[in-house]
């Protein structure tokens, strides 16, 4: 829950024009920490500021750049500003909340690290098409600086421009290109058991894993909103699986 006490948790989360919390990493954190019903308060940080933001907290890099050295600085970011200690990447934010606050609900039930690993690689493989619709329209809803910097680092990921990059609605592409993150989607809603909203099982059982999950499939419901084509597509397919996910974790937005 947010909250404005100077004592409170600081989640840093990144700004938009128009969508409120909009990254799918940082709302990972963000379900993350309504689970456990730890109070904070959100700090929104440019994506140019969030270098010298962590680095005036000392809080480390949780990654290098693509040249393997270079520190990359990201958010979601933690800071206790009673502790004096702060940490970055959803995963390790995860662990990091459990360690310290062990009287809540855990994130990662005890035995399932590596799991959670695993499972973080393989949707990660699993999410290849995408990009090219989330992250065209992600960079046309940012705020003017960070819009510049997200565009640079997704064209250079790309090798195009993020106009090229999207599908055109009623194109042949957007046809074939949406049928693929379909086909994606189905393979992640097949790691849900034929009756369990969450993957660990059942109707309340949710971990971090699920939110791994929620945080990319809300993203498109927040970039097209809640009445477009898109996310009624997504929310219906595979049986409504992913669907019943995002009404499952609404009570953790």
């Amino acid at each position: 829950m947010s909250n404005n006490s100077d004592n409170v948790l600081i989640f840093y989360d990144i700004p938009s024009r128009c969508l409120g919390p909009w990254s799918p990493n940082t709302w990972k954190t963000r379900y993350a920490l309504n689970f456990k019903n730890i109070p904070y308060k959100t700090i929104w940080v440019e994506y140019p500021d969030i270098e010298p933001t962590l680095k005036q907290l000392n809080i480390a890099p949780s990654m290098t750049k693509a040249d393997g050295v270079t520190p990359h600085y990201t958010f979601p970011a933690i800071y206790d500003p009673v502790r004096k200690e702060g940490v970055t990447d959803s995963l390790a934010i995860a662990v990091w909340l459990d360690e310290r606050y062990p009287d809540t609900p855990k994130l990662i039930p005890e035995g399932t690290l590596t799991f959670h690993k695993a499972f973080l690689a393989a949707f990660s493989s699993k999410i290849e098409a995408m990009r090219q619709f989330t992250f065209p329209k992600a960079t046309w809803a940012l705020n003017d600086r960070s819009e510049a910097y997200f565009r640079r680092t997704k064209e250079e990921w790309s090798g195009v421009t993020m106009e090229e990059l999207y599908p055109e609605p009623g194109t042949e592409k957007r046809k074939v290109e949406w049928k693929k993150l379909e086909e994606e989607l189905g393979r992640v809603a097949g790691w849900y058991g034929k009756d369990n909203t969450f993957v660990m099982g059942g109707e309340d059982n949710a971990c971090f894993a699920d939110f791994m999950v929620g945080g990319f499939i809300i993203w498109i419901r927040i970039l097209f909103g809640k009445d477009s084509e898109e996310w009624k597509d997504v929310e219906k397919w595979h049986g409504g699986r992913l669907g019943r996910l995002i009404k499952a974790l609404k009570k953790y937005e």
